[in-house]
């Protein structure tokens, strides 16, 4: 299962985008072999379970241009690589805390000619300081299933804007699967879209996009 299976459910992508995904594979593979950051079992389905799985988050939110978009905990480039080659006009910012992980994320970029991602090895904690700003705040925050929802906005408090430009506000949208209801019990603005009703593979069966908009309580 290649590409194929991006463009079944994003046909209107460019030719450029189409060969931008279409190089994920190889690169993936020859950087896989040095610095192994994707198991044998999904490189060999890279395009089903972290390609498609990323861009369940573009069934739910679409990104204008001038956005910016903080994923948090990256690790290979997952959700962020696949949403800024379908948002070229959208700038994405790449933290993971593993250097090695960065730098197969910044190899995977250079191999694409990625003009709108920044990796960042660092603590989400510590982005300012790694961006070398006062206060770095995003429209959204990606992620995908790196920690419980408590830890998780506490990692990112205050890192969102307060001003949203697009007609959902400002928030997560965490790509997490199984049973939520005790870990999101305490936030109530907490919205779920089930992936099945996006995508008929069997894999996403159980997967989810978590939306909790800004004012969330955590």
């Amino acid at each position: 299962m290649g590409v194929e299976i991006v463009l079944k459910y994003f046909p209107d992508i460019t030719e450029e985008q189409k060969e931008q995904f279409g190089q994920l594979e190889n690169l993936y593979k020859d950087w896989n072999q040095k610095i192994n950051v994707v198991s044998r079992k999904d490189i060999d389905e890279l395009y089903l379970r972290h390609v498609l799985h990323s861009l369940g988050i573009a069934k739910i939110q679409q990104f204008l241009p001038g956005s910016e978009i903080l994923d948090v905990g990256t690790g290979g480039g997952f959700p962020g690589i696949p949403l800024a080659i379908l948002f070229p006009a959208t700038h994405f910012t790449l933290v993971d805390s593993i250097g090695k992980k960065i730098k197969v994320v910044e190899e995977v970029v250079e191999g694409l000619g990625i003009t709108n991602i920044t990796p960042i090895n660092s603590r989400v904690e510590d982005i300012s300081t790694a961006l070398k700003v006062t206060n770095a705040q995003f429209d959204f925050i990606v992620s995908r299933a790196v920690a419980a929802m408590p830890t998780f906005t506490h990692w990112v408090k205050g890192k969102i804007k307060k001003e949203s430009i697009h007609e959902r506000r400002n928030g997560i949208l965490y790509l997490k699967g199984g049973d939520l209801s005790e870990e999101l019990k305490d936030y109530r603005t907490a919205q779920i879209f089930d992936l099945p009703n996006f995508f008929e593979e069997e894999f996403f069966e159980t997967k989810k996009v978590v939306y909790l908009p800004q004012k969330f309580k955590g």
